[in-house]
């Protein structure tokens, strides 16, 4: 009974209020408000938990994490709904959700890659497993209710990349011959859920190791082309670790190499047209190596925010210069609105006010 009220919970919250974090509608003022402090109320603590991967439906949030370990907080009452989902003996480690008006779904990295939504009897639900011994997924996101996609390191000679028309209840690969071929060694990290960006029919993915690119389709997933990225590439530890696009025109990519945190030349690129350039910002200066980049919603693709485990720094001007306004560190970030953010990373989760 614990498994079936929780699902019925966590499908009821899904229903209510899908809002997108760029999409929020908040009153705005005609001069630009700034951040200069941060409150960090941490919601769930947990030594044993490693969160990536969150995804906030309406004002309440989901996660998935290792161990098997995913769940709901429900931000009206500030209680938390957990649970575990194991494969056979095995507990996967989850770093990549997505959420539609009906269903939460989570993907696990490694081999067997297992994706598991919602289901109606009251349990999660296996949709789709991989057993390629190179089997990885990175990120998933969905372009409408229906249509979503999720995309991993290659199995073959390309991007590994599935999708559904279905509203999640099937999933197919596309073949490779539909694909852009993989350079060597590229392939992608699964830092923080956010390889993939989507603006209307539109889909960028980053890739990164040896080789760090966009994969661009204008057309949900149908066809695809390649943007090379000027960001540091060469090892696989180097090159795009999250990207986000405020509108079809501007984005953000970041990363660099988490071996060294502190180096910060290369890791830090904007496009103003659509991902076909990019151009490096801040060359030199900080941010160094970060998980997780997000444009704040209502900003004119001015303010941005980089999360990582050395901290959160943020840029007013977008992305030219950069104030670090937390030493907290955190793997992942997503805007509930304009000035509230969730965060995950090691053994916590928090709710971040901006001020």
């Amino acid at each position: 009974m614990r498994k079936i009220s929780f699902l019925l919970i966590l499908l009821a919250f899904a229903c209510k209020d899908t809002t997108k974090e760029n999409n929020v509608d908040v009153a705005q003022d005609s001069a630009p408000q700034y951040f200069e402090s941060v409150d960090t109320e941490v919601i769930l603590e947990d030594d044993s938990l490693s969160v990536r991967a969150i995804e906030v439906i309406g004002k309440n949030l989901a996660f998935a994490g290792n161990n098997g370990k995913y769940g709901l907080y429900n931000s009206v009452n500030n209680t938390w709904k957990t649970n575990t989902q194991k494969f056979d003996t095995i507990s996967p480690e989850y770093r990549a959700v997505a959420s539609t008006a009906n269903d939460f779904f989570m993907i696990s990295v490694a081999s067997p890659a297992l994706l598991y939504k919602t289901g109606n009897s009251g349990k999660m639900e296996l949709v789709y497993k991989e057993d390629d011994e190179k089997a990885f997924y990175d990120a998933m996101a969905f372009w409408n209710d229906n249509e979503g996609i999720a995309m991993g390191d290659p199995t073959d000679g390309c991007i590994s990349m599935i999708v559904t028309r279905d509203g999640g209840k099937s999933w197919n690969k596309i073949n490779c011959e539909n694909l852009p071929e993989a350079a060597e060694g590229e392939a992608a990290f699964a830092a923080s859920n956010s390889n993939i960006a989507i603006q209307g029919d539109k889909t960028w993915i980053l890739t990164g190791g040896v080789k760090s690119r966009i994969i661009y389709s204008a057309d949900k997933g149908k066809s695809w082309e390649v943007f090379e990225t000027p960001l540091l590439q060469g090892t696989p530890t180097t090159g795009g670790y999250s990207l986000d696009f405020y509108d079809e025109m501007n984005g953000i990519i970041i990363g660099g190499d988490y071996t060294n945190a502190e180096g910060n030349t290369g890791n830090k690129a904007i496009t103003k047209d659509g991902g076909k350039t990019w151009e490096l910002v801040a060359e030199g200066k900080d941010p160094g190596y970060k998980s997780s980049v997000r444009y704040v919603p209502n900003s004119n693709a001015e303010q941005i925010l980089a999360t990582g485990f050395t901290g959160i720094h943020y840029s007013k001007n977008a992305g030219k210069s950069w104030e670090k306004i937390s030493d907290e560190g955190f793997y992942t970030l997503r805007f509930v609105n304009d000035s509230t953010a969730y965060a995950a990373g090691k053994g916590r989760i928090a709710k971040l006010t901006f001020r």
